[in-house]
């Protein structure tokens, strides 16, 4: 747990505090699909579908459920996860290059990686956020472990055409190794956003 990076706050996020009741249907399919990932990891961790993404609206608990299963395979099943953090971890490794080999070989190597909030939108305009520099990253990373049967979760508020759009090589390698297991949560923020659950009543 110490060498995954995932911070206090989300060692405490599980399947048990994750709330369905009076959620809309996609929500509850979201943590049904996670639930049946983590159940069938061990028959699955070697396949080419052997991954799951969670994709769409912010809020909706994207996060908290691919967090729930990298905490249950840490505990439960002694999986090594590496927990990247797309937005803060990129500008770590910018402003620090000397980590960039040493960090990018463990996403690479690890068990299970868990990339969240890949390409986070920016903007009015929601530009997904991906240099070349990023892309290059990411590509070299996703190849290795889509070459290797490696699994990987993956939150972003982007669905599949779009990251298509963003770099058509990376986005189709996460949809192969990703099908299986992949929701799309798209619809009314008021009521698919946890954080703005309060203002549909107002």
């Amino acid at each position: 747990m110490r060498s995954s990076e995932i911070t206090n706050d989300f060692k405490k996020l599980g399947f048990q505090n994750f709330r369905t009741e009076g959620k809309p249907e996609l929500i509850k399919g979201a943590y049904e699909c996670a639930l049946s990932y983590f159940r069938s990891f061990n028959e699955i961790k070697g396949e080419r579908q052997n991954s799951i993404a969670l994709l769409g609206q912010p809020g909706a608990g994207k996060t908290h459920l691919l967090t729930a299963i990298a905490n249950n395979l840490i505990r439960k099943k002694r999986v090594g996860v590496q927990y990247f953090p797309y937005v803060e971890g990129f500008n770590d490794l910018k402003d620090d290059f000397d980590k960039l080999e040493e960090k990018m070989e463990r996403m690479k190597r690890t068990e299970v990686l868990f990339i969240d909030d890949l390409f986070k939108p920016t903007g009015k305009d929601k530009k997904p956020r991906a240099t070349d520099w990023q892309i290059e990253q990411t590509y070299a990373v996703i190849n290795h472990r889509y070459l290797n049967h490696m699994p990987v979760l993956i939150s972003s508020e982007l669905p599949i055409d779009q990251l298509v759009e963003v770099d058509e090589a990376l986005a189709t390698r996460i949809y192969e190794m990703c099908k299986d297991y992949l929701v799309l949560i798209q619809g009314d923020k008021f009521q698919l956003n946890h954080r703005l659950e309060d203002m549909s009543n107002a």
